[in-house]
């Protein structure tokens, strides 16, 4: 019987399409970028349009509507609580990958945020890892730094009791030079080095950065200083010039214009300009530092000759982070007022474990386009990723591939590399959903020229966003004041940035796509509702 191929499944949290080396970016990934030109990059590559829901059709197979995630649980309203399929957490209506692979004979390992459920019964370890060290929640201070709580603190900064769990205990207290990116690579490391050496192992490693809050090592952003005085739309367009000698987008790509949700770049002061540039090299710092995590998890894995026989995956769980969380009712009004009192964001001292910084919808334009808008929208910007496979046992070295693809492919992927089948529509004696996405093997084998054919058709909802598509026709529904509040409809073979609203001279094209629309709602079950995260 032929060795099984080991896994190592890596998740970015909010970065950008264009933010690594080999897809574009100025940012210093040369691990990354390594796997990427020894492999296949993917430029058509589609998540839910924020991270909870992403990691719930990542480990599943199926629609985050279906697995418990219909929203993220920090947006659950009262006419959603309760809803089959809007639990807040990884429901027993699916099977999750690690509980399969365990199953069959591999280790499963886990090191990184979770996003899937908050107490120790709904933690990795009861989803099938055997070893596991997670971030619970979305999001903390990535030097475990918590300011004192009291009844002005905003609601999604309120960290739960224990945000941190290993295998079935909670931690109590993080060591004095915690950093989430060192932390999670150093405890992947333990567990890899620790591991029965006759399995083969499914390693799962979900950093929390480069999401909010913008925090990096010191000499790390120092690299940076000055990289970005020159605001976004330089950037942007240094990147999309980038994009295309690569290959990554055509020549002629129109690329969506900057939606200018905050004042333009020579409107700010100059402190303005400051602070905003501070936000961008600190983000850049946090990016340099996970790839060389992963760098250090790749050199292991290596020196133990298991690089050639592990299948490796990257990508990110969303597009880039553009919100300006002030204007998030969730946040509360307080929002300002609580990071005046508590945090330190003068200019100097962003970056470090007692600042709270994000760095809005502008920078994240720079790292979606050509695409519209950013995470949290069901425009590409908001669906489209970097991703990059790394396996010498398939010829894919310094291949590019602009098929379509969707995270609900990577679980049939690697159980089908492993020889593993689904269950179906039972497993261990309860009803389970089946898969709805589809095996890369025979493409990455070269048995077929592409994963989904003209006829596929996806869905996405959240936040009351819509969209769907087929072959390369999308229909967007987004609503005020972002969006019109109507179906727009956009061939993306000509139009990736979707500019060109072609509703009018294409109705029966878009009759046709509503249609999937409302079959899709029907087969996910999704319930329409107000958006929390809406801004007023």
């Amino acid at each position: 019987m032929p060795q099984r191929p080991n896994f190592l499944v890596i998740l970015a949290d909010d970065l950008g399409f264009s933010d690594l080396g080999a897809f574009g970016g100025e940012i210093a990934t040369s691990h990354l970028d390594a796997l990427a030109n020894n492999g296949l990059r993917l430029t058509d590559f589609h998540t839910a349009p924020t991270c909870s829901p992403t990691r719930s059709m990542l480990l599943t197979g199926t629609d985050h509507h279906i697995a418990g995630i219909g929203t993220m649980a920090e947006a659950l309203t009262p006419e959603l609580i309760g809803k089959p399929g809007y639990e807040g957490y990884l429901n027993d209506r699916v099977v999750a990958l690690p509980e399969l692979l365990r199953e069959a004979g591999y280790q499963t390992l886990m090191s990184g945020k979770w996003h899937l459920g908050l107490t120790a019964e709904l933690a990795p370890h009861a989803r099938g890892f055997e070893r596991s060290f997670s971030l619970l929640p979305g999001a903390a201070n990535h030097y475990g730094f918590e300011p004192t709580y009291d009844e002005h603190t905003p609601g999604l900064l309120k960290s739960t009791p224990a945000l941190y769990i290993e295998d079935d205990t909670f931690v109590d207290e993080l060591p004095k030079d915690f950093y989430s990116s060192d932390a999670f690579g150093d405890k992947l490391l333990q567990y890899l080095k620790e591991r029965d050496q006759t399995r083969p192992f499914f390693a799962y490693l979900p950093f929390s950065a480069p999401h909010w809050p913008l925090q990096a090592p010191a000499d790390i952003v120092e690299k940076y200083r000055g990289r970005y005085d020159a605001g976004p739309e330089v950037l942007r367009l240094e990147r999309l010039e980038k994009l295309k000698a690569l290959g990554l987008i055509e020549p002629d790509v129109e690329p969506h214009p900057l939606i200018e949700l905050t004042a333009q770049w020579d409107a700010l002061s100059v402190e303005q300009k400051q602070i905003s540039a501070r936000a961008m090299e600190v983000y850049a710092a946090m990016v340099e530092r996970m790839d060389w995590n992963i760098g250090r998890v790749v050199d292991y894995l290596r020196q133990q000759g298991q690089l050639d026989n592990t299948f490796i995956l990257f990508m990110s769980d969303n597009g880039a982070e553009g919100a300006l969380l002030e204007a998030f009712p969730k946040f509360g009004p307080e929002l300002m007022t609580y990071l005046n009192q508590h945090y330190d964001n003068s200019l100097d001292n962003i970056g470090r474990a007692n600042s709270y910084v994000w760095y809005g919808p502008s920078w994240a334009q720079v790292a979606t386009a050509p695409s519209r808008l950013f995470k949290a929208f069901t425009t590409e910007g908001g669906i489209r990723v970097p991703a990059l496979l790394h396996y010498p046992q398939l010829p894919l070295k310094g291949q590019i591939s602009h098929g379509f693809g969707t995270v609900m492919d990577i679980t049939p992927t690697l159980l089908d590399l492993a020889g593993v089948r689904h269950p179906g529509k039972h497993w261990r004696g309860k009803p389970v959903a089946p898969l709805r996405g589809k095996s890369w093997l025979g493409f990455l084998s070269g048995e077929t020229a592409q994963v989904h054919d003209e006829h596929t058709v996806t869905g996405w909802e959240l936040f009351g966003r819509r969209a769907i598509r087929q072959g390369s026709w999308k229909a967007v529904w987004i609503p005020g004041p972002v969006g019109p509040a109507t179906w727009q409809l956009y061939d993306l073979a000509s139009d990736p940035g979707e500019i060109h609203d072609l509703a009018l001279k294409q109705p029966d094209k878009l009759s046709t796509l509503i249609g999937h629309w409302q079959q899709y709602v029907e087969e996910t079950g999704v319930i329409l509702s107000a958006s929390p995260f809406q801004p007023d």
